[in-house]
């Protein structure tokens, strides 16, 4: 598997309502991580309703992946079911290692925190 490439995002932590009402441009996976908290990947610009926290994140790492190689490259290191519906976010351990999957249908991204991608990028 090639190098993961460093993940630029804004963790966006607020009420469930204001979340819901979040404004991101297309172009940028939005991860729900819990109810009152969502990762948005890439440098974009948002706007959340009601009082918020908007910090860069820095932490995580990831590959973009064509729906080929996660088939090839991902399935069989999960003992979790993939979701059907897309886009959706999957979360558990690949290959043993802590890890989240947004997939999309025409793409998919495997992300970790950047202290596990060496242990992840080994065992893929």
């Amino acid at each position: 598997m090639r190098a993961p490439e460093p993940l630029p995002a804004l963790r966006v932590v607020a009420a469930p309502e204001a979340l819901d009402e979040l404004v991101v441009p297309d172009d940028h996976p939005t991860l729900r991580l819990a109810p009152d908290e969502l990762l948005v990947i890439g440098s974009a610009s948002v706007q959340v309703v009601g009082e918020n926290l908007v910090v860069d994140e820095a932490g995580f790492v990831g590959w973009w992946l064509t729906p080929d190689e996660v088939r090839e490259q991902v399935v069989p290191h999960v003992d979790w079911p993939l979701p059907t519906a897309r886009p959706a976010l999957a979360q558990g351990l690949v290959a043993g290692v802590p890890a989240k999957l947004w997939l999309a249908e025409d793409r998919a991204l495997l992300l970790c925190a950047a202290a596990y991608a060496p242990e992840l990028e080994e065992r893929l």
